[in-house]
């Protein structure tokens, strides 16, 4: 006679565990595709009001690189207008000081290129025209009389493509001018910003908005100041080399590269072929060769040393995370978003990784006390997530204190479109 075993409980039907499954399977799945739905919809409105996100995002960058010198302006007791004033008086006044000590040597120099291109291209005609091309100067001619009559051809298509690019120029400058306009207010006003988004949003929302955009404020800024160490070594390095290997217009690709380090790996790489070409039509190959070799070296520092070591601390981002932003931002926005991708992507690694740490605070897995908020209000906000896991634990009141069945919180009810996705879904 067999004995049933009490000591185990009976087994579930499989069909019903099969069907759970799927029912957590549809669950997220319609999950995702909200998520999908409201990402495409935000996708969308940011493209409609690009025109005016475009100019507040770079204001942002900017007032991050000025903020330091007005913050220690304004310790000093100068007026919060004032200190704005003279912080981008003092920037533009330098960043117009080296374009203008840019130009006379580009202009000196342009005359020299412009011979050496000549020259370099009668060698490589005359190179051509050796075995085993053998193409004769009728033939190299004949393509040159091809090519004119297809510029020719398409003048028209090239006078509308002047005009796109004149419009562009203009907006350029009306950006320009509204991008400074903003920088000035970001620097005058931007200590107001968040006791406004606290009294607008409320105790508990403003609390969680006030420790995420101060981390995202100094991620930011950490960013710009980092890679501008970066750049500024990029730059001394490479410009200094090519003073050494006498390569004309050293100092203004030197400038070139400090502003291509801004935008990763793309700006780096257009910097350093520019100097090989300008290396291989003024010296020669030989010299271009050397400056290939100065380039590459460079790079290798920069990207195993300076941005592990420096941008590793200031962003936590992965190189990988870093490479795949510079790709997407490009293919949609391209050079704009190529420079845009890695701050937008630092910011939104501060937002992923704030929630992260709310859901461990609520799930247990962290106390209030191993956190490291920026601010104050980021404290409060994790002792609240502490006290809301406590609560569902052991079912403790706001003060810590045990409370019975009949003081628990009324639950409402789940709403109307809550009970018909359940219905829906199982």
């Amino acid at each position: 006679m067999q004995t049933q075993d009490t000591t185990h409980p009976p087994p579930r039907d499989r069909g019903a565990v099969i069907g759970d499954g799927f029912t957590r399977l549809a669950r997220w799945s319609l999950r995702l595709l909200l998520i999908a739905v409201g990402a495409a919809l935000v996708g969308w409105l940011v493209g409609r009001l690009w025109v005016g996100i475009f100019p507040v995002l770079l204001a942002l960058i900017v007032a991050t690189v000025l903020w330091p010198v007005t913050a220690w302006l304004r310790r000093h007791r100068v007026p919060s207008a004032l200190a704005a004033v003279l912080v981008l008086l003092g920037s533009l006044i330098v960043f117009l000081g080296v374009i203008g000590a840019i130009i006379p040597t580009v202009v000196s120099q342009a005359g020299e290129l412009a011979d050496s291109a000549a020259k370099g291209l009668q060698s490589l005609q005359d190179w051509l025209a050796k075995p085993p091309f053998n193409l004769d100067s009728r033939t190299v001619d004949d393509g040159v009389s091809r090519a004119t009559q297809w510029l020719q051809d398409q003048g028209g298509q090239i006078a509308s493509g002047a005009l796109a690019g004149a419009s562009a120029v203009g907006s350029g400058l009306v950006t320009l001018v509204l991008v400074l306009v903003l920088v000035f207010f970001f620097l005058k006003d931007g200590p107001d910003f968040l006791p406004f988004v606290r009294r607008t949003a409320g105790e508990r929302p403003g609390d969680h908005l006030t420790e995420v955009c101060t981390r995202a404020w100094n991620t930011l800024g950490g960013f710009v100041r980092t890679q501008a160490i970066v750049a500024l070594a990029d730059a001394v390095l490479i410009g200094v080399g090519l003073l050494l290997l006498g390569v004309p217009l050293a100092f203004a690709l030197a400038v070139l590269t400090f502003f291509g380090a801004f935008i990763p790996i793309i700006g780096a790489f257009a910097a350093g072929a520019l100097a090989v070409l300008v290396a291989l039509v003024a010296n020669g190959p030989m010299t271009a060769l050397f400056v290939l070799a100065l380039v590459v070296a460079v790079q290798q520092i920069e990207g195993n040393v300076l941005q592990p070591f420096l941008q590793g601390r200031s962003m936590d981002l992965h190189a990988g995370i870093i490479l795949l932003a510079v790709t997407v931002g490009s293919t949609i926005f391209g050079i704009v978003g190529a420079f845009l991708a890695v701050p937008v992507a630092a910011v939104g690694a501060v937002v992923v990784r704030y929630l992260s740490e709310q859901a461990n605070l609520r799930s247990g897995s962290v106390r209030a006390q191993e956190v490291r908020p920026d601010t104050d209000e980021g404290r409060r906000a994790a002792e609240r997530a502490e006290r809301s896991y406590l609560r569902a634990l052991s079912a403790v009141d706001d003060q810590g204190r045990p409370r019975s069945a009949s003081d628990a919180p009324f639950a409402p009810p789940p709403g109307p479109l809550a009970r018909a996705l359940d219905r829906l879904l199982g």
